[in-house]
């Protein structure tokens, strides 16, 4: 076994975004061949935006979704830029571009094809080529010397390309499929519906009545860009206790008003709420989240996607019977990302080089069900199985390769953010009081390692 493992692979990623192109970086580092495979015409992934959203149904139901991308034009960061960055490529402030701590969504595309230029990434990228099916060759038992089969379709093109890897790597985000909710009446109400994949910008729902479903980040941030051109917005929410900062904004609009969950969608046009109230609505846009998705990948049942679960994977990357020539990154919500995904990545790429191995299928999957069970413990339900919420998961995962720990300003400068979030919802991104965690985050070895000096405050 272990010496099946100490030649360089044939290794395929699936997705030129943020978890792709590091992923592609670090098993190229450790002599893999890669082919990195990308349905749009550039890097970026979720960051690449797209304007055009005509072709999309409105409510994604599509086994493959025509766009990609779930940004809105005015979509900034919710975390300060100088927690972003992967380890060695700090994400840095340069003239003429967007400079703010939180910059617009562009800013970030600009530093992913910063990171995609510097490391000499784009010669293994194949780009607007579709993954249509990935799935085992003559799979056995005992996974001696498994491959895969990978058909992919350039853009415009009839035919499609088949091709066998040593190892596959899926790097396609998790924030692109709709995640819709069950409400009675919705699939007769004639009115406009539509999930927030493919909202854009505020204008079209000019002087109308909009029920927005969820008080997620996004929700909140639709909700106070609408209420701006609408006659009203209703943002309907499973919980009325909210923060402090969606509560100053509430107040301070007098066409925003929050709501329980919806009982029912009538066909005149009504939505009922659980309270009993209602309203004549003209559309009602789903900022429900997303799901997990893998259209292209057959696995013969190993890994299922169950109530937003993907498993069974160890530590959120390796399924079991499969490993390590099928892994995950970027399966992971409410992390710091970057420096995650490439901590993934790393133990991915030493992994098929020989240089370490993994624990034996026991002992992979019974971590898999104690973690399962620590979680039902705590009463997490199973749809957020994959929100980690927890630096010190994200430095135990970092042992497994010797990757170095978060750092402690890296870490307080989220937290600080967040809660100045919670508080100053409409103004967290341009108002912050963490100026001495700020300068100790530039004067740290993340910032000075490479002798940078334009780092503009």
């Amino acid at each position: 076994m272990v010496s099946d493992f100490t030649r360089s692979k044939n290794v395929c990623v699936i997705g030129a975004g943020p978890s792709g192109l590091v992923a592609a970086r670090e098993l190229r580092k450790e002599g893999h061949r890669v082919v990195l495979l990308e349905q749009k015409d550039d890097v970026g992934g979720q960051w690449l935006y797209e304007a055009n959203v005509e072709s999309e149904h409105p409510l994604g139901k599509k086994k493959f979704l025509e766009v990609h991308s779930s940004i809105y034009a005015s979509l900034r960061l919710v975390s300060p830029r100088e927690i972003m960055g992967y380890t060695d490529f700090p994400f840095l402030v340069k003239k003429g571009r967007d400079m703010r701590r939180f910059p617009g969504h562009r800013e970030l595309w600009l530093y992913l094809k910063d990171f995609c230029d510097s490391f000499g990434l784009r010669e293994m990228i194949r780009f607007n080529t579709r993954v249509e099916y990935v799935g085992m060759l003559d799979y056995d038992e005992l996974r001696n010397d498994l491959k895969w089969v990978v058909k992919s379709k350039e853009k415009d093109s009839e035919k499609a390309v088949e091709e066998v890897f040593d190892a596959v790597v899926v790097a396609t985000g998790h924030y692109s499929h709709p995640k819709l909710p069950f409400i009675k009446g919705m699939e007769t109400w004639k009115r406009k519906q539509m999930h927030s994949h493919i909202y854009r910008v505020p204008e079209p729902f000019r002087n109308e009545v909009v029920v927005v479903v969820g008080n997620s980040l996004s929700g909140q941030d639709i909700s106070m860009e609408l209420v701006e051109v609408a006659k009203e917005v209703h943002l309907s929410s499973k919980s009325l206790d909210v923060t402090l900062g969606l509560s100053k904004v509430i107040s301070k609009h007098e066409n925003l008003h929050l709501r329980p969950q919806i009982e029912s969608l009538e066909e005149d046009g009504r939505v009922l709420f659980a309270d009993g109230s209602q309203v004549i609505a003209d559309t009602i846009l789903y900022c429900t989240g997303y799901t997990y998705t893998f259209p292209f990948l057959d696995t013969k049942g190993i890994v299922v996607v169950e109530d937003d679960r993907v498993g069974p994977l160890y530590e959120h990357t390796f399924p079991p019977s499969l490993a390590p020539s099928l892994s995950f990154v970027g399966i992971p919500r409410k992390i710091i990302g970057f420096p995650f995904f490439e901590s993934q990545a790393k133990w991915i790429a030493q992994l098929l080089s020989g240089k370490r191995t993994l624990p034996s299928w026991d002992d992979m999957m019974l971590s898999i069900k104690q973690f399962y069970q620590s979680r039902d413990t705590a009463g997490i339900p199973k749809h957020n199985t994959h929100d980690i919420a927890d630096f010190e998961y994200c430095d135990r995962y970092a042992d497994h390769i010797g990757f170095p720990h978060l750092e402690e300003w890296r870490k307080q400068l989220c937290l600080s953010a967040l809660v100045n979030a919670n508080d100053n919802l409409e103004t967290y991104r341009d108002s912050w009081d963490d100026h001495d965690l700020l300068q100790e985050a530039l004067q740290s070895p993340h910032f000075t390692q490479l002798g940078v000096q334009d780092f503009i405050v």
